[in-house]
């Protein structure tokens, strides 16, 4: 590290405590209370709050500390991670075993799809979790919990059009706060029970696997949602660099987390009854109002960072053609990861709502929560279990029975939270399985439209040539947008046949989203040039970034190819689906869902930011 990233350290961990850690940080609201939650939960004696306890640190300790911090931050996709990055990776090691690569693919996807669940359900247990914390402080206001909590969401999702740009340098201070907090109480309760780090010895939880082994699968979800946020570790790699990330973690996070989760396990053996909610139990009387407004805004901050990873989830699915063009609004000059998308914001903000409604407590959700999160980790561990198995260095195969742990303790979690599909677990399931089947449809829909529409254009490698000797030719650039780097456009076809002119440069120009996060500059464009005026442009871009068409017109310059503005006409297909049950594509209700998705769609001419005045969309109806 250079003495200037060095310099950046600090800031880098302290804006990193505000994003990356902000889930798996409010977790102690809720994860050990579950634990011996009634009805479903264990019974509250010390022969078993030890176990529990050492699972919780063992499992963080595992799969936190060692899988993530320490092996998976090693895997990045050209310096981004996540799982769309992490699958991206598989697949360049799998591409030449065309089965493995279509189950691994199926595998990102419905990885990609599960954290949709976990985006609805996260802001509503950590806002619901702390605002539980004013019936510790006032038992008669707990049927305002409800409300105030619907009211905070619905003030959270408001606030996104207008960006964390302003308000994001606040998210770090208040999260060094709240974890320094985290300490102060447990070790204040520590200290009254000394006897509870016994807990760190792992035999108290193998012991207990064995010997009660139902009560330690009962335990196993509850213990789970110690790790709840985990994944964010990985996928804001990108975003800090993996130096801050493991300094924060080591140095702050873990142990803050671990000395509260040891400080209300000391509290439950002094006084059985605090279980009802140990965390707000572990304050002084005269802290307890403070410490809920500060939970309520580290859990704002916690959702907030969720939120905008299914912003951009959204948007690296889009660019990957898994989903339709959306409006996307850039909510700072500075920074491009920062972003907007109202459709993802108001049918989050919907689901949230329902979700609170319908559950009306954290004891409630917890069943729904670690189904979405479980199935995160556990495919995520298959999918860097074959990039390691597949790829090119042997050294890395060294790490593989360590992979299998992970796989085999997640397998464990899956399984233990499965089971709590009928007490909520089916909604993130409901939702994961809704939005795989609306990338899955966009995807095949794409492939056979696109199939279709080759079947209706011409090749220019073929033997058949286009007749354009009696075609009027008249001043200007004619930019023809395609799908397809090769043929002619069904727009420029289109133009030819009704208008009958062309003008005298024509450029077919396309834009592939290749699968590495970034392009290089270098690599952007492929200019050809080509007969009769003709030139054919590849824009390549990664899936995190944004194409610029302003940009690239500039760049062609450097390839003898000018433009100029008003001398410029941009020509866009806009197709109209047609369903048919009997044209051996998908399912007639799939085409039906693919047809509505293609109507809603933003517009090349919006997406890409043409010059509305400089554009003219042609017509065409594809049938599927």
């Amino acid at each position: 590290m250079s003495s200037a990233q060095s310099q950046r350290l600090p800031a880098l961990v302290l804006g990193a405590l505000g994003v990356v850690f902000g889930d798996i940080g409010t977790s102690p609201l809720y994860a050990f209370k579950e634990a011996f939650a009634q009805p479903h939960g264990l019974p509250l004696t010390p022969d078993k709050v030890f176990p529990v306890l050492s699972m919780m640190f063992w499992a963080v300790t595992i799969i936190v500390s060692i899988k993530y911090v320490l092996v998976m931050l090693r895997f990045d996709y050209r310096g981004e991670g996540g799982v769309l990055a992490l699958l991206s990776n598989t697949l360049s090691m799998v591409r030449e075993r065309p089965r493995l690569t279509w189950a691994v693919s199926v595998l990102g996807i419905f990885a990609a799809s599960l954290f949709y669940g976990d985006a609805v359900i996260t802001p509503a247990i950590s806002v619901l979790s702390a605002v539980e914390g004013i019936t510790v402080a006032a038992p008669g206001l707990t049927r305002f919990v409800v409300p105030i909590a619907l009211v905070i969401l619905v003030g959270l999702f408001m606030i996104q059009r207008n960006g964390t740009a302003k308000v994001g340098a606040l998210f770090g201070p208040v999260m060094l706060l709240w974890f320094f907090t985290l300490a102060a109480l447990g070790v204040a309760s520590i200290v009254q029970t000394p006897g509870i780090l016994a807990a760190v010895d792992p035999r108290y939880a193998i012991r207990f696997a064995i010997d009660q082994p139902h009560w330690t699968f009962v335990a196993l979800s509850a213990v789970f949602l110690t790790l709840t946020g985990a994944e964010a570790l990985y996928a804001d790699l990108g975003h800090f660099g993996a130096k801050p990330i493991r300094y924060g973690w080591f140095i702050l996070v873990f142990p803050c987390l671990m000395l509260n989760y040891f400080g209300q396990a000391a509290l439950v053996l002094r006084d059985p009854e605090a279980v009802r909610n140990p965390f707000y139990l572990l304050a002084p009387d005269a802290l307890l109002v403070p410490l809920i407004v500060l939970s309520t805004l580290a859990t704002v901050i916690a959702s907030q960072a969720t939120i905008s990873g299914a912003f951009s989830v959204t948007q690296q699915a889009s660019r990957l053609n898994y989903l339709p063009r959306l409006r996307v609004l850039y909510t700072s000059d500075t920074s491009a990861g920062q972003i907007y998308i109202p459709v993802i914001n108001w049918m989050l903000l919907v689901a949230v709502l329902i979700l609170v409604m319908s559950f009306r407590s954290s004891t409630n959700l917890a069943a729904a929560y670690g189904v979405a999160v479980s199935g995160d980790l556990m495919i995520g561990s298959v999918l860097l279990f074959f990039a390691v198995l597949f790829g090119a260095s042997s050294k890395l195969r060294l790490i593989l029975p360590l992979l299998a742990l992970f796989l085999f303790l997640e397998v464990c979690f899956f399984v233990a939270n499965i089971s709590k599909v009928f007490e909520g677990g089916w909604f993130p399931l409901m939702v994961a399985t809704f939005m795989f089947t609306l990338l899955t449809t966009w995807r095949r829909g794409t492939e056979i439209m696109r199939a279709r529409k080759d079947s209706m254009t011409w090749d220019p490698t073929d033997d058949v040539d286009l007749d354009l000797s009696d075609v009027a030719r008249v001043p200007g650039s004619a930019v023809f947008f395609s799908s397809s780097s090769v043929g002619y456009p069904s727009s420029f076809l289109h133009n030819l046949k009704h208008n009958k002119v062309l003008h005298k440069r024509v450029v077919f120009f396309t834009i592939c989203v290749d699968e590495d996060p970034v392009v290089d500059k270098a690599h952007r464009l492929e200019v050809e040039r080509m007969e009769s005026g003709f030139w054919r442009v590849q824009a390549h871009y990664g899936f995190m970034e944004t194409p610029n068409i302003q940009a690239i017109l500039r760049q062609c310059a450097e390839h003898d190819l000018e433009f100029h503005e008003m001398d410029t006409t941009f020509f866009l297909s806009r197709e109209t689906v047609i369903p048919k049950a009997d044209n051996g594509g998908m399912n007639i209700w799939q085409e039906h869902m693919f047809a509505i998705m293609v109507r809603n769609a933003l517009s090349a001419t919006a997406y890409f930011r043409l010059p509305a005045n400089r554009v003219v969309e042609l017509g065409m109806q594809v049938e599927i």
